[in-house]
């Protein structure tokens, strides 16, 4: 195990320092390490020459290895290696290298004022008046442009997300967050070879701060990457979307292999008792989180991405490996920056970390992280079954899931039922609703299409096309965040590959095609989503507040839910919301609560309009086979 000395750094360092600080007149080096005996930057005039320049560090006080080179330093790279017992490790890049060559060999100086854009001083986040409003739509950079149909000439580049098809699109959907799957420098994609159109979804960490080439329209120029991704952001911050990063701070690519690993040997990662590295990543190893030095990294960096690139979010791969301060100090960093800013993540890990189950960042312990959400798999389990089997879920089928979906309706925060619906120890994991990420599907496992068609293979397109819309219904009108993965509403398919992550477009592509053969499903999704957004009484915020207005009615059928949000004077256009969901192959006929307002019927049997399908005075209601019916009280 790490020894406490190692583990142990200066109380008196708040943040971690700039690593390159360029300057026209001169550049300042400074690398964090208090096991080296001797550390050296190595400077060179390109990214491929051997020749280069060795610049002997002077260690401080505070473990920083410090030196400075006089004179205009711009366009040069640089690497580090630093001496432990008895040998030189491998050079590599600054832990926060900010700019990197070709594949991420060697760090380049650059003056990031001028990777900026024009109008970039003036980019601003938009507007988001509540936090209740958002909806967060996954794609990966290349799913979403790649298509012969996707209208989108740099394909599979950052600046492809700057073209007026997508934006358009994603406007039109209706959603609010834009996540992109990792665009940091990443190794499992080969910038040389990008003629030969090789896919990976990227959580392969190399450089953590610095822009993945395959994504740039030139990766063989440092600044190019970094000037598109801000080009990207600010198109898509003037269509008024906001971005959110996939970060994955658990695991590196490997440990020889990046920075990590190389400038202080062992430090970041958690080791087992007998020296090997844990791996609750599943990957080959686990970061440490809770070593003083990483946890100011990952602070730092994702405060980096928020202030150099505007970023409005960050979505935490494996956040289960790190600890709650970790999450917390993270939390409480961004505030100081925008508290608007999301953070959210995986409460799990792949395998069981080197660290006690209580101080990670679990989704058991989502309470414990004020405003760090988590994914629901309760929701997602409930309505589609579990990824590891072939089961089917409630909107497939089976009404085993009816009391976790409930318990996802309300955000998981342990909701006790004035009718008893939900048992008396109802599930809480979350704090408030909005720390539970209601979803159904991401780019893990099936996506939504061949989920169904596995567990459901017997039910003809009609039938799981009915499914598809039950499924993603339940989770926007849920109180907890919302969350779509991209190309659901047009019904894609990656061919029956549940982890497609080095699949070839050909199978991770959104068929934009679809739009028109399946447009009902996309209006549908685009109804439900303008649903969601014009009624506040399906996106509270607050546990309170959930306590006080939902109730279930109960129906005494296993396949039927009905939920209801009432006495919404003040909070809502609407006086009360009914919400019937029935996950079985039988028309069902409900008898309804008295209304004594207008009622508008908002969606039914496949049908949504946030203007209204019907109007008129309910008492009971046929409610069609795999479908949802919802009601507005005026």
């Amino acid at each position: 195990m790490l020894c406490a000395a190692l583990v142990a750094c200066s109380a008196k360092q708040q943040k971690m320092e700039d690593e390159c600080l360029y300057s026209p007149s001169k550049t300042q080096f400074a690398f964090w390490s208090n096991a080296a005996e001797a550390m050296e930057v190595l400077i060179y005039d390109d990214a491929v020459t051997d020749q280069h320049l060795p610049l002997s560090l002077v260690k401080d006080s505070d473990n920083y290895w410090r030196a400075t080179l006089h004179g205009d330093m711009i366009g040069k790279y640089y690497t580090v290696r630093s001496f432990q017992n008895g040998e030189w490790a491998p050079e590599a890049p600054g832990i926060f290298a900010k700019a990197v060559s070709v594949n991420g060999q060697r760090a380049a100086i650059i003056d990031l004022k001028a990777t900026n854009p024009d109008g970039w001083d003036k980019d601003q986040r938009p507007a988001m008046p509540d936090r209740t409003d958002i909806v967060v739509y996954e794609t990966h950079l290349r799913d979403f442009t790649m298509s012969p149909y996707s209208g989108v000439t740099n394909k599979g580049k950052f600046l492809g997300l700057t073209e007026e098809a997508p934006l358009n699109y994603l406007k039109e959907l209706g959603i609010t967050h834009l996540q992109l799957l990792p665009f940091f420098d990443y190794g499992s994609i080969d910038e040389t070879t990008l003629d030969q159109n090789k896919y990976n979804w990227g959580y392969d960490p190399v450089n953590y701060n610095a822009p993945d080439g395959g994504y740039s329209t030139d990766p063989y120029d440092p600044a190019c990457r970094i000037r598109e991704v801000k080009q990207m952001i600010q198109a898509l911050h003037k269509a008024g979307i906001r971005v959110i990063m996939d970060v994955v701070y658990n695991h590196t690519y490997d440990v020889m292999g990046c920075a990590l690993g190389r400038v202080v040997p062992k430090y970041f990662y958690r080791l087992n008792a007998d020296g090997t590295y844990a791996n609750g990543s599943g990957c080959g190893n686990e970061t440490a989180s809770d070593h003083e030095m990483y946890r100011r990294f990952m602070v730092e960096s994702v405060c980096y991405w928020a202030r150099e690139y505007h970023i409005d979010g960050f979505r935490f791969d494996l956040m289960g490996i790190h600890d709650q301060e970790t999450m917390n100090a993270i939390r409480a960093a961004l505030d100081q920056i925008d508290p608007t800013i999301l953070t959210y993540g995986e409460g799990w890990a792949a395998m069981a970390p080197a660290y006690p189950y209580e101080e990670l960042a679990m989704k058991a312990w989502t309470y414990k992280m004020p405003r760090v959400g988590a994914f629901s798999d309760d929701i997602r389990n409930a309505l589609i079954g579990s990824p590891f089997d072939h089961e089917r879920g409630f909107a497939s089928g089976n009404p085993a899931g009816k009391q976790a979906l409930m318990n996802g309706l309300v955000g998981c925060i342990g909701f006790e039922d004035p009718n008893g619906s939900l048992g008396s120890e109802p599930l809480r994991w979350a704090g408030e609703p909005m720390q539970h990420v209601s979803y159904i599907t991401c780019h893990d496992n099936y996506c939504l299409r061949d989920r169904i068609a596995v567990s459901a293979s017997d039910e003809s397109e009609e039938t799981q096309l009915r499914m598809n819309k039950l499924a993603q219904t339940a989770v926007l009108v849920s109180q907890g965040m919302t969350f779509i993965y991209g190309g659901e509403e047009l019904y894609r398919t990656k061919q029956g590959i549940d982890n497609s992550y080095q699949s070839p477009d050909s199978i991770n592509i959104i068929p934009w095609e679809n739009r028109e053969k399946y447009a009902d499903l996309h209006d549908y999704y685009q109804a439900m989503i303008a649903i969601r957004r014009a009624h506040k009484g399906f996106r509270l915020g607050c546990a309170e507040a959930v306590k006080e207005h939902v109730e279930f009615v109960p129906t005494g059928n296993e396949s039927l839910v009905i939920y209801r949000i009432k006495d919404l004077e003040g909070i809502d256009t609407a006086k009360s919301l009914m919400v019937i969901l029935n996950g079985s192959a039988q028309t069902v006929t409900c008898d309804l609560p008295e209304m004594t307002g207008e009622c508008v019927l908002l969606a039914a049997d496949g049908q949504a309009n946030p203007d209204g399908l019907d109007f008129a005075p309910y008492d009971k209601i046929d409610v069609a086979p795999y479908s949802a019916t919802i009601l507005a009280e005026y």
